[in-house]
């Protein structure tokens, strides 16, 4: 044992004497790498004419760096106490480099000397390379593997001791701490007789606190293994001498570095666990967390370590979330008392305290590390409000202290703005937990609540939330106001979540306590609180830079309002006028464009036409199925869609003549689309007898679906044309498009009587076919002409071929009609007449359809016609000559030769007149 201290003794001598020759050598080679710099610059240290012989030696650019690099070097010349060492090698090295430099007049270029200084200025970079290695084993490791072995040595030697039973207990647990005292005492003593790191990159092995580590680590299990194993020491001794040691380390942490911080932390918040008694006392444990908090902040306050301070909340957290879950009897007034100190810890040591110049409390962004008490803090409260045993108790007041303690934590250090967000998160949870599932319908999806709400709802909890509410609402307008100019984004925070928590307590109390059919004892507060919004919103503007500019606080401050709104309409009115109303509101904030330029205003208003929409989407009979009249028109789906539609209508044209931004598109789009919906909803209304919710769809009802799409793609084209709007040119193309497709697979496919057999009805010209096919294919050829110079030429030509396709349509299947009557399967079978019927037929289409193409100069009709012949061309060849006989088959062939003869004259007169035309232009 003896000899191993001596040993102990000469390696910490060992370590003076190596650093003092360290510091030495640090010197001489920042002496020689001043004059290298002196030398590569060419700067004069003798006379004007050698400096004139270096200026010429080098380029202009290579002059200053050189000249900033020896400067430099110079200014980090040592004390005073170490300049008396270096003045002897000091007048050497500059006689040495005057002579260098005035050897250079006698050169005759000064391009060698450039050229040849090149490698040696890049010789120091190769030889660091070179020496990483050898640096990092000699410096860091070596260092880094001693302090282990130190620390490592000392148990064992313990070990040794007791195995070979030299010593008793006590004098082995006595030689250990003087081991752990006399490492401390020689990290000390090498700090304190000016111990620096020489190597670059080397500053992870100082020295003094590797030596410091290793001595606190065998303090400390010397003092568990007096109390854990021997028993010498009782538990109140223990846990203070290891809170002690704990303290001391991350104090001593200023001057030897995080790690030794670390190091003291770990220990100090492990010592709870290790220290067991009959009777653990909370206040023990809690004021002993609280002083070891305080000791971490303020190092690491002094220090700016935030990973330390972050870490010492975590513990603290950590040790008051075990308490709570694990404690038979939980003092609520212990757990009180260590989350209040905790934000006092971050709002006046960590935040507030030691502040130095450049470190200003209001700056903008915030701090990182207030997330974590943060986080734990509002777990506190979460688990005081819901966990059914302290509910139950009426604890959730103490929860309520907690979320109320975060918000006044984040306005008086307003870096601290995590904590506005933790108390928010917290209060939202809450809230809704306390919502039963089977208002919401969450009842049906078997998730295992068993319709029980999450946390418990009594009148404490209904006062709680308006008190909560009240002061999120309070503080966050107040804080949004003072923020609105200096740090926006923060203000805008503040303001949110003074408007989501009053929201969200509002919805929960009315979906739990209230009627949610309808309740004006919940609507009343919803009206003040849209109110109070937009009034908060208001406030906020009148205070930006400059005013009135709606930033992104008052942007949430309206929104908020407008939500209110939504949930004061719902509370107040019945399903029907909810809906009517609700698209009434987006007049409001429309109209407002009119004195206010804020750009939330429109967006307002897209939300009220996107809440309808989900209206009408979850309840398309806007009252009820039982509830809806079965009188055609005249009925709740009127003003349930048509309203709307006239709304958002005066909401776009309003936005057109204030803001004219994408709400002002979005809301024409809803206009139209209600429009749409309003015709279609009626119609299907009529053609059920009532109904809109059963019932397949007919032919008939889907042909006056095609034409109301049809005629609001005109609509919007005319309406663009007068005012226009992507809007509305979009819409226009998106309604053809979709005509087209509805026509191709519903009439021509799907809802085909040729397919399905459906009856064509008796009258003879104004039947089904009429509707399906014949008035289509106008409104289509219609739309086609009117669009022709109004819209891309892909659309036109679109429209044209689905005329002419429905017209062909209509045309064979009235001569299907004519021969079948009423039903016209295709199962039915074919006759002679007919066959040959349909051959004449296609071939008079086809030139209607020439004609038409030549008139209008359409080559899509042109084209159509000739697709049309060339079917009849092959009906004629393939299916004519074999099924028809006698004399229809052979008219059937003299009825194409003559069509087709003729309509080769056609041609060629056509182009026999173009080519005359051109050759009397050209004469």
């Amino acid at each position: 044992m003896f000899f191993s201290l001596i040993a102990i003794a000469a390696v910490i001598a060992l370590f003076v004497i190596v650093s003092r020759q360290q510091n030495r050598i640090a010197l001489v080679e920042r002496e020689l790498g001043a004059l290298r710099g002196l030398v590569q610059s060419g700067a004069s240290l003798s006379a004007p004419k050698a400096a004139d012989a270096a200026r010429e030696g080098l380029p202009e650019a290579a002059l200053a760096p050189a000249a900033q690099s020896a400067d430099g070097e110079i200014a980090a010349k040592p004390e005073p106490a170490e300049e008396e060492v270096a003045a002897g090698p000091w007048t050497k090295a500059q006689a040495a480099a005057a002579r260098s430099v005035e050897s250079s007049e006698s050169a005759e270029s000064a391009q060698p000397a450039t050229v040849a200084e090149t490698p040696a200025a890049g010789s120091p970079a190769k030889a660091a390379r070179r020496t990483d290695v050898e640096t990092a084993l000699g410096t860091r490791w070596a260092v880094w593997v001693g302090g282990i072995a130190l620390a490592l040595g000392g148990l064992f030697l313990i070990r040794y001791t007791i195995e070979a039973g030299i010593f008793g207990p006590g004098v082995r647990l006595a030689m250990a701490g003087i081991l752990g005292m006399a490492l401390i005492a020689g990290a000390e003593f090498i700090r304190r007789t000016g111990f620096k790191v020489p190597v670059q990159g080397a500053a992870g092995a100082y020295i003094p606190s590797i030596l410091t580590a290793a001595g606190a680590f065998i303090l400390f299990g010397t003092v568990y293994a007096a109390h854990g194993i021997y028993g010498f020491i009782g538990p109140a001794t223990a846990f203070a001498l290891l809170g002690v040691i704990g303290v001391a380390t991350i104090c001593a942490s200023l001057v030897h570095g995080l790690a030794l911080a670390g190091i003291g932390l770990v220990g100090a918040m492990v010592t709870p666990a290790l220290v067991a008694s009959q009777a653990p006392n909370p206040w023990a444990l809690f004021v002993y967390l609280a002083i070891v908090l305080a000791a971490s902040a303020a190092t690491a306050r002094i220090r700016d370590w935030k990973a330390l301070v972050a870490a010492a909340f975590a513990g603290t957290g950590i040790w008051t979330i075990f308490y709570m879950v694990d404690a038979p009897e939980v003092n609520l007034v212990a757990v009180l008392f260590i989350s209040l100190a905790t934000l006092a810890v971050l709002a006046c040591v960590w935040l507030g305290l030691f502040l130095v110049a450049g470190r200003d409390a209001a700056a903008r962004g915030f701090d990182w590390p207030s997330i974590v008490p943060g986080f734990f803090i509002a777990l506190s409260a979460l688990g005081l409000s819901v966990d059914p045993v302290f509910a139950s108790a009426g604890n959730a007041l103490h929860g309520a202290v907690l979320l109320v303690a975060l918000v006044a934590a984040a306005l008086y250090r307003p870096r601290a703005l995590p904590l506005v967000f933790a108390a928010g998160v917290a209060t939202v949870l809450i809230y809704l937990g306390i919502i039963p599932p089977a208002t919401i319908g969450a009842d049906a999806l078997d998730v295992g609540l068993d319709a029980q709400p999450l946390a418990s709802a009594d009148t404490l909890t209904f006062r709680i939330g308006i008190a909560l509410g009240l002061v999120f609402l309070a503080a966050g307008f107040w804080a949004a106001r003072r923020f609105a100019t200096t740090a926006p984004i923060r203000a805008a925070c503040w303001a949110a979540w003074g408007v989501i928590v009053p929201l969200v307590v509002l919805t929960a109390l009315w979906l739990t306590f209230g009627d949610i059919d309808r309740d004006l004892g919940y609507a009343l507060p919803a009206l003040l609180l849209v109110l109070v919004l937009a009034a908060g919103g208001e406030w906020i503007a009148r205070a930006e830079d400059p005013p009135l500019a709606g930033g992104p606080a008052v942007s949430f401050a309206l929104g908020g309002a407008g939500v209110a709104g939504l949930l004061m309409l719902h509370m107040a009115f019945g399903s029907g006028w909810t809906t009517v109303l609700l698209a009434a509101a987006a007049i409001v904030p429309a109209l407002a464009t009119r004195w206010r330029s804020y750009p939330v205003l429109g967006w307002i208003a897209v939300g009220a036409a996107v809440a309808v929409l989900c209206r009408v989407a979850f309840d398309p009979t806007i009252v009820g199925a039982e509830f809806l009249s079965r009188t055609p028109v005249f009925n709740w789906l009127l003003p349930g869609y048509g309203l709307p539609a006239l709304a958002f209508g005066f909401a776009a044209w309003q936005l057109a003549r204030t803001t004219n931004g994408r709400p002002r598109l979005a809301m024409e789009a809803a206009a139209a689309l209600f429009a749409l919906l309003t015709i279609a909803m009626l119609v299907r209304h009529a053609m059920h007898g009532g109904v809109i919710d059963t019932g397949a769809v007919t032919l008939a009802e889907q042909a006056i679906y095609t034409l109301i799409a049809l005629g609001a793609g005109a609509i919007m084209v005319a309406i663009d044309m007068r005012s226009p709007s992507s809007v509305l040119r979009y819409g226009s193309l998106a309604a053809g498009v979709v005509s087209a497709g509805l026509i191709a697979i519903q009439h021509f496919v799907v809802l085909n009587p040729l397919l399905t057999d459906e009856s064509t009805g008796t009258i003879p010209v104004f039947n089904l076919l009429f509707l399906a096919y014949l008035l289509p294919a106008i409104a289509a050829g219609a739309l086609a002409l009117y669009v022709r110079d109004k819209r891309p030429r892909w659309y036109s030509a679109m429209l044209a071929l689905i005329a002419a396709l429905l017209a062909f349509a209509y045309a064979t299947l009235s001569v299907r009609r004519l021969f079948k009557g009423e039903f016209i399967a295709l199962w039915s079978g074919l006759g002679q007449l007919e066959t040959y019927t349909y051959s004449a037929l296609w071939l008079v289409i086809g030139v209607a359809l020439l004609t038409a193409g030549v008139w209008l100069k359409s080559q899509v009709l042109r084209i159509a016609s000739a697709v049309l012949i060339a079917v009849a061309v092959v009906k004629v060849f393939l299916f004519d000559m074999s099924e028809l006989e006698g004399v229809l088959r052979a008219l059937s062939f003299i009825g194409l030769g003559a069509v087709l003869i003729g309509i080769g004259l056609f041609y060629q007169r056509l182009l026999t007149r173009a080519a005359k035309s051109r050759s009397d232009g050209s004469g």
